[in-house]
């Protein structure tokens, strides 16, 4: 049950992926791009799920041929590979004569492979069934073995050339395009235990042409190192789609609002009682929220800024390289954070905003934008740490 669990999981997810995408898929279903996703990811949850044994079982029962489940999974495992390919020559750059030659070489040889494995299994003899270990069982049957190699090797063409590529695309992508490098690192990784799959499989089909018995690392090993593959793999195409989505952006803003609305939302001006939120609240509307007590906040801060704080953090940080527009986040923040102890320590001596001090001339307004950048600063930056000290010290 467990094996079958190792096998079925993945292809839910891979399953979940095609799901997710379908709409993407449906309006770009005229671009060989969009095409091409779809294959990898129809080919690759049926693959994994026809490989769990009680699903072979079923299919044999099923055709009433013994080991039929073989070329099956043998013929979807070439079409993932060939899908692979296809999906490289597209990702590489726009549509070309050239792009568009090697598609349709691509698909035409990795077709080939895939009725030569089954003319293969067709001209051998494979009597007994083998859930799983195919492989090594009828690694020395002729025709069988061969079926077998034909499928080794167009698998770990597309596997070595899908994880090439991601780790190139991930070498040139912008630092700020996160969910795209997020799911590029997670496709490599699935390559990577897709290649290991191969590798182990290879090293046992070796040993057994060379008298040697390692047959247990194609019978017990290679099975998780396929099924954490396709997990990788189909979990690299959603994280994209869910991290590009809006209400991950607003999630993502929303929890890095955190440690300005933790220091500021005791600040709001008298009278005003924030929106009641449930735990099923929408993320939008929690975002809004956090927000809205973050200005309030520093709106009520405006008389207890002091400009020399901001000065000294703002000349701090360009001695430490920072640019024009870095240095002027930190001042903010420094500024800020100066602000609320100053404040608090106020409030619990019962001082008045014209007690304020430095600020009273008037409100000092903040520059800095968007928010999420100054609360990451207000966070983590030492030399706002220092104004901080400071005016608690003061």
């Amino acid at each position: 049950m467990i094996e079958s669990l190792v096998l079925y999981v993945p292809g839910v997810v891979i399953a979940t992926a095609l799901i997710v995408k379908a709409p993407t898929l449906r309006r770009g279903w005229d671009q060989p791009l969009m095409r091409a996703v779809c294959t990898l990811l129809v080919v690759g949850s049926l693959a994994v799920f026809l490989s769990a044994p009680p699903t072979i079982v079923a299919v044999n029962r099923l055709t009433g041929v013994v080991n039929f489940s073989a070329p099956l999974v043998y013929g979807l495992l070439t079409a993932f590979s060939g899908a692979c390919i296809v999906l490289i020559l597209h990702w590489s750059g726009p549509p070309s004569p050239g792009v568009r030659r090697a598609t349709r070489l691509t698909v035409a040889a990795y077709g080939a492979v895939t009725v030569a494995i089954v003319a293969l299994f067709v001209l051998g003899e494979a009597p007994v069934e083998r859930l799983r270990d195919m492989d090594t069982y009828y690694a020395d049957t002729p025709w069988i073995r061969e079926m077998i190699i034909c499928y080794l090797s167009a698998h770990t063409v597309g596997s070595t050339a899908l994880t090439v590529l991601c780790w190139k695309w991930l070498r040139r992508l912008d630092p700020s395009m996160r969910p795209l490098r997020t799911g590029l690192a997670v496709l490599m990784s699935g390559g990577v235990f897709d290649l290991a799959f191969l590798v182990v499989k290879w090293t046992a089909m070796a040993a057994h042409w060379g008298g040697g018995d390692l047959d247990y690392l194609s019978t017990y090993v290679a099975p998780p190192l396929g099924a954490a593959a396709a997990l990788l793999v189909g979990a690299g195409f959603i994280v994209p789609l869910v991290g590009g989505s809006a209400p991950w952006r607003d999630y993502s803003r929303y929890r890095r609002l955190r440690p300005l609305w933790a220091a500021l939302r005791g600040f709001s001006p008298c009278g005003m009682r924030p929106v009641p939120l449930t735990w099923w609240s929408p993320v939008g509307i929690r975002l809004i929220h956090r927000e809205s007590v973050i200005d309030d906040g520093i709106l009520a801060l405006v008389y207890w800024f002091d400009a020399a704080v901001r000065e000294e953090a703002y000349g701090t940080a360009r001695a430490q390289g920072r640019t024009e527009e870095e240095a002027a986040l930190v001042a903010d923040a420094a500024m800020l954070a100066a602000a609320c102890q100053r404040r608090a320590a106020a409030d619990r001596v019962g001082a008045r905003a014209d007690d304020a001090g430095p600020g009273r001339d008037g409100p000092y307004r903040l520059d800095s934008r968007p928010l999420t950048e100054l609360a990451r600063e207000f966070h983590a930056s030492p030399i706002v740490a220092e104004a901080r000290r400071q005016a608690a010290g003061a």
